[in-house]
């Protein structure tokens, strides 16, 4: 009788991450749970996933350094400034893997964006003259409002928070 392994999305995914060197510590402890779902199906308002305050205010902290980085990409910020925003982003991504306690299917989906997010910071850091690298931060999270209810949502794709941007 031949067995088969089946991994868990988000196992599957932070093991690839770490093989792509993409993960740090903070972000290997939270490889522990699983999900035996497929995330990959489309989600409508009426199933997004429930959020904790952790993930509120991690995702919020993200966007509002993605907003402040669209400074850096018209040449209105300085290198300086945009490593900084780029670190904040890191910080929070680390916070959401220690504090943000989510169920199997939704801490799934939350991987399928952290992982490509975490991998274009990455990119950004090694290369903070690569503007491609921020349009790639954004692309990672643009499905949070569509995958998880953060109501109201403030983060609808195309939209920034602050409209003179």
């Amino acid at each position: 009788m031949r067995a088969s392994i089946k991994l868990p999305i988000s196992v599957f995914a932070v093991l690839v991450a770490l093989k792509a060197g993409a993960i740090l510590p903070a972000e290997a402890q939270h490889a522990h749970h699983e999900s035996t779902r497929d995330t990959s199906e489309t989600r409508t308002s009426a199933q997004r996933y429930a959020t904790d305050a952790p993930l509120r205010a991690g995702m919020a902290h993200i966007h509002s350094a993605l907003d402040e980085l669209r400074h850096y990409e018209m040449g209105h910020m300085p290198q300086a400034l945009a490593i900084e925003q780029v670190a904040a982003i890191q910080s929070a991504i680390d916070t959401l893997f220690a504090t943000c306690k989510l169920e199997p299917e939704a801490d799934a989906a939350l991987h399928g964006l952290l992982v490509p997010l975490i991998s274009a910071v990455q990119a950004f850091k090694r290369s903070p003259e690569d503007l491609g690298t921020i349009a790639q931060m954004r692309q990672a999270v643009a499905d949070y409002a569509r995958l998880f209810d953060d109501s109201p949502s403030r983060y609808v794709p195309g939209a920034d928070s602050d409209p003179l941007h």
